[in-house]
Formats: structure tokens, sequence, C-alpha cells
């Protein structure tokens, strides 16, 4: 059996002690539904046309009577904090039929969260002076940043870091080719590390275009050499397409960006990546020089 967490529940969150011996599925997850905040340290979902993010974890019947307690929920009560439900739910690979919690007190329904994503709700609240942020697209690139008169704000790299679980694919798809996106396939990634002031936060955020809804703030462990790094801020594509080949231009910023950082294997898969999914072997060697 699976259940979906958006809460408390989640990775690197105050209860997730209780899933210690379930069995991660997926870390990026949604389902339909309005996600608000109660104001007493947790959020609930009501049924609604928005969408919330969370992670789907394998659990055992031995597990899921702590997980009832927590969200106040007997099977056969007609008053519960939450009720448990059965749902589809969206992954980067399918759908996965698992248990939700939603809320059975409308009183706890206090201030609705827009993003669908706690930790993105509680970042924001919180805004720290500083962010560590995982870039694996064209913000690798320095000489983006001096073109927007930003790259003040990217000085402290922490060099490259790995993502499991993930690869880079060109699935956002403008006018003149495709963009960036990670999709949670089981592969393996790397990209570059920032740590950031609030101000290039923004700056992202802009340019991510998450105020339109091209890009979504999540968060991943991250790992540089033997440390894991939790909770790194990244951008993940909300639409995703088939792949679409990126035009010259970002091409070059992904390679040239990365080229500093990241392994010379991986750069090497950036490079085939290219190829494989239409540009000639010349063109690829043209971006390099």
């Amino acid at each position: 059996m699976y259940v979906f967490v958006y809460g408390t529940l989640r990775r690197n969150e105050k209860n997730h002690h209780l899933l210690k011996e379930a069995e991660p599925v997926k870390e990026q997850a949604w389902t339909e539904g309005i996600l608000f905040d109660s104001g007493k340290g947790y959020p609930v979902l009501k049924e609604g046309k928005g969408t919330i993010y969370g992670e789907i974890y394998r659990i055992t019947p031995d597990i899921l009577p702590s997980l009832d307690e927590l969200e106040g929920y007997l099977e056969g009560r007609e008053e519960n904090l939450y009720i448990r439900k059965t749902k589809q739910i969206s992954t980067d690979e399918g759908l996965i039929e698992a248990f939700v919690y939603e809320t059975g007190s409308e009183a706890l329904c206090q201030t609705e969260i827009p993003s669908g994503d706690w930790k993105v709700h509680q970042y924001l609240q919180r805004m720290p002076e500083r962010t560590l942020y995982f870039a694996y697209g064209s913000c690798m690139d320095d000489d983006r940043f001096k073109l927007a008169r930003v790259d003040h704000l990217f000085t402290n790299c922490l060099g490259a870091g790995e993502l499991e679980g993930y690869s880079m694919k060109y699935l956002f798809k403008v006018h003149d080719g495709g963009r960036g996106d990670i999709i949670e396939d089981g592969g393996k990634m790397e990209g570059v590390v920032y740590d950031v002031p609030q101000q290039a936060v923004e700056y992202l955020f802009t340019r991510e275009g998450v105020t339109p809804g091209w890009y979504r703030p999540a968060f991943v462990d991250i790992t540089i050499g033997h440390k894991v790094y939790r909770d790194v801020l990244t951008f993940i594509v909300k639409h995703k397409v088939e792949e679409v080949c990126p035009p010259e231009h970002y091409a070059r910023e992904i390679l040239r960006g990365s080229m500093p950082h990241v392994s010379q294997a991986y750069h090497q898969k950036l490079q085939q990546q290219l190829i494989d999914i239409g540009m000639t072997e010349t063109q690829v060697r043209d971006l390099l020089s």
C-alpha cells in the first residue's frame, strides 16, 4: 500500500520519523486539491481544483495505525480531524493509487497556500537571509548572470552537486526550442550549488517564471563530495512536454556554465544528449569552441 504525504510527514519535516520504516517511492508527486495553512503548524488538504505537491511512500499495515493516530483518524468514526481516502496520485512516471488524508474540519482551512506546496509555503514565510540553490540549466552560466547584472549575487559557488534519482531533460517548450527541466526517473545528474542572498532568490523566481506558472520552486537533497545538503532550492517545470532540442544559444550556456564544475563524464553526457535529440556532432563541437 502507498501513502501520499504533503505536510509534516514529508522528508526533513518534524513528523517524518513515522515513515522511517517506509520505502520512499517518489519525491515529486501531486494530486488535485487545495492546500491550507491550519495556523497550528501543519497544512490541511481540501477537495478543489488546485494542485497539491508531496511525496509517496510504500508502507506496511504496521505503519498505518501511527499515521491514522497522527491525523486524528479512526475508521468508522463520524467526526474525524482528517479523512483517509484513496486517490490517484500523479508522478513523472505515471499514476499511483495511494492513501491521502483530507481535512474533515472547515475550521482548519485558515489560509490558502497558493503554491500547493507546504515546504515552499514555510520557506516563503521564513525567507532566510541565505539560501542554497541548485542550478542545472542555463543558471550554471555566469555570463547570463553578468548580462542581467546580478552576477554579484552568485559569487559564493559551492561547486558541483549530485542529485540522485533525477535526470535533466529539455521538457519546457518555448518558441525557439526546449529549456531545461529535471524529471524524477531514477537517473543521476549534476549541477552547480550556490549560496545566495534573498535578493538572488527574488531574481530567480522572476527568471524562472514562477508567477506565470512556467516553473515551480521545489526542495531537493544535494550531495557535494560526501556531504548531503538538505532542502536545497531548485525549480521544476510544471507542465512538461516531450523532450525538445534547445536552441544553440541555450545549449551553449549549459555546456559553458557546467564545464568548470561538473565531472567530465557528466559533461560528455550533456553533449551526447544534445546529439540524441537533434543536434549534429559538428554543432555540439562548435558550441564548445
